[in-house]
């Protein structure tokens, strides 16, 4: 450290950097002549790894670091620098602009260093947005410097209240008149204000359509494969910013975006850019419907990027299938098309697993919208293609299963029920075995529950199967199914899921089985434990429900996280609402269900029952029921 400080003192460090900006940091003729010759070229010359290899940007690397360092002993030499050459030059004068260029270019790859040193509001509206409105040919190298500039320090020192001062400097930047590389710049100017912590969508409203309009334009004039995915990225980056106020701008884009998509068959990154932008598109719009041509394209090009015997999927899956997610989610009916295309699924859920989670997520965007169409065609299929992988995964992958077995089962209990009764012996023992973890053991737990609430005929006809298949005594395997189940009760966190196991548990009360007459006492603690959990007294003193729905509120359902941006999350909440956990009373559920039991077994057998729980629980038991 001392070495380096000796060998770096104020002189040498002044030297270097005044010798760095002055003859390193300025264009030189060839800079020039690739700019007149190739603008698209010099502009991706100027980002990426070039410092490797190009001897200016190796030299702004050295710049960077050394001012990061030496902070302190370099700023008066910047500032200086700056004060030298901030008043307009002659445009005639090319030395004198190439100069100034290089001073502006250290200010901007110095930004967060200077922060404290530099005024920059004022040195925007003062000096900065004039520069930007001279207009002669010599002076497009500071224009294009200038819109730089803006975008190295938007994020680091540019008050909010001039964020529409510069939004407005940046459109005349990307009129068609302009230099293709100061277009270029601003572009990538715009993007890096909108991409901003503080970037506020209400401000830049009023620059939407122009700068919409302008960057589509650039995107149209662009040759070069990657000019054309930046442009299309920021553009991608604005849609996702405003949302669904781009809808009255964006038709343009989606009528040329299926011409582009043809262009580059030979280019699947440029395509990967369109498939991004397609799903800000989509989410955007909302709902597809409407649009005919638009979700023809839409269908045909995820069908392409989802099929695993294409060459492009390597490249095209991930953003295929986003796209073919939001497609789902922003779809208000199922057309036989977006039906066909889930046969591309099997496979991809065969071949890997490095997209399960959104494989899953498409799957039950499959199921809310069309349960009775598509379990019809394809339960089958998906529950054999998941009982395969459940060995291979891990816990988060056997939860994200299990929640979409249960999708299957809420959204159209008996055709779900039918789909998974192949499925289910595995499951059952799964809990009979008892060694998950609370979280896997709980959304085990929830199919079970499911399947007792929606036929309990099933239930114990999957339990005379697994008894056959592990050879163990019938009430044996039911009492160790029971005693699991009770034991994992209280480490169930959620309480939409208590609710559930619940409500399960007191449907067996009238099963007529004497091993779940047995286990009474447990059944009774866990119900009673939950009813403590959600049971609320309203202002009259009447003890409620908490999780029942009554209609008013946006979703029953808390845990899921329901925002209703989109036709998807519409459906989430009416198959929330229709769920037993929201409508059944658990504290009316219990009382029919010991009122139906006292009348199967008699008042004399009833009361011997009660006799076999202990006080305590019993004293619980009545404060929810008067027997």
């Amino acid at each position: 450290y001392g070495i380096k400080l000796a060998f770096f003192d104020t002189t040498t460090l002044n030297a270097m950097c005044r010798k760095l900006i002055t003859q390193y940091f300025v264009l030189t003729q060839q800079d020039l002549q690739l700019w007149d010759r190739d603008p698209e070229s010099f502009v991706s010359d100027e980002g990426g790894e070039c410092w490797r290899y190009n001897l200016r940007p190796c030299t702004e690397s050295l710049f960077i670091g050394l001012f990061h360092e030496f902070n302190k002993e370099l700023s008066p030499l910047l500032v200086e620098l700056i004060q030298q050459n901030h008043a307009p030059v002659d445009s005639n004068n090319l030395p004198a602009i190439l100069a100034k260029d290089a001073v502006y270019n250290a200010v901007g790859l110095s930004a967060f260093d200077m922060y404290d040193e530099i005024n920059f509001d004022s040195w925007f509206t003062t000096i900065l947005q004039s520069e930007l409105k001279i207009k002669s040919a010599n002076y497009r190298v500071i224009r294009r410097r200038v819109a730089w500039l803006l975008g190295q320090w938007t994020g680091v020192k540019l008050s909010c209240n001039l964020r529409p001062a510069l939004y407005a400097a940046m459109l005349p930047l990307l009129q068609p008149d302009e230099d293709m590389v100061v277009r270029l710049t601003a572009c990538s100017t715009l993007k890096l204000a909108v991409d901003d912590f503080e970037f506020n969508t209400e401000q830049f409203m009023e620059f939407l359509e122009p700068a919409f309009s302008l960057l589509f334009n650039l995107l149209k004039e662009c040759h070069e494969c990657d000019t054309k995915m930046h442009v299309l990225f920021v553009l991608s980056f604005i849609i996702e910013r405003v949302g669904i106020a781009v809808r009255p701008y964006s038709n343009a884009l989606i009528q040329y975006l299926p011409m582009l998509w043809d262009e580059s068959s030979e280019h699947n990154m440029l395509r990967c850019a369109i498939l991004s932008t397609l799903v800000h598109i989509v989410k955007a719009l909302g709902s597809l419907n409407d649009n005919q041509p638009l979700s023809q394209f839409l269908l045909q090009i995820i069908h392409i990027s989802t099929d695993v015997n294409q060459d492009c999927h390597v490249y095209l899956m991930e953003d295929g299938l986003e796209l073919w997610l939001a497609v789902l989610e922003n779809s208000s009916e199922i057309s036989p098309q977006l039906l066909l295309i889930f046969n591309n699924m099997p496979q991809l859920l065969e071949n890997s697993s490095e997209y399960l989670r959104t494989n899953l997520y498409i799957i039950q965007a499959y199921i809310l919208l069309a349960p009775a169409e598509f379990l019809q065609a394809y339960g089958s299929v998906v529950v054999r293609s998941c009982m395969c992988l459940l060995n291979d995964m891990r816990s988060e992958g056997v939860v994200m299963t299990m929640r979409l077995f249960e999708m299957c089962l809420r959204a159209n209990p008996n055709k779900g029920i039918e789909i998974l009764e192949p499925a289910l012996p595995k499951i059952f023992r799964v809990v009979y075995e008892g060694e998950e973890f609370p979280l896997v053991m709980s959304v085990y737990l929830s199919i079970i529950a499911r399947v007792l609430l929606i036929s309990g005929a099933v239930f114990w006809k999957v339990i005379v199967c697994l008894a056959e298949e592990m050879k163990r005594n019938l009430n044996e395997l039911l009492a160790k199914i029971l005693d699991v189940w009770l034991n994992k009760m209280s480490l169930v966190t959620q309480p939409e899921r208590s609710k559930l196991l619940a409500l399960a548990l007191t449907s067996l009360l009238t099963s007529q089985s004497p091993i779940v007459l047995d286990k009474i006492c447990g059944i009774f603690l866990c119900v009673t434990e939950v009813l403590n959990d959600i049971t609320r007294m309203d202002d009259t003193g009447m003890l409620l429900d908490s999780l029942i729905w009554n209609g008013q509120d946006l979703s029953p359902n808390q845990y899921d996280d329901v925002d209703f941006k989109t036709e998807h999350d519409h459906r989430r909440k009416w198959l929330a609402a229709s769920d037993p956990v929201y409508q059944l009373e658990l504290q009316k559920y219990f009382r029919s269900k010991l009122i139906e039991l006292q009348n199967q077994v008699g008042q004399v057998q009833f009361e011997q029952l009660l006799q076999t729980v202990d006080v305590e629980t019993m004293d619980q038991v009545k404060e929810f029921v008067t027997l």
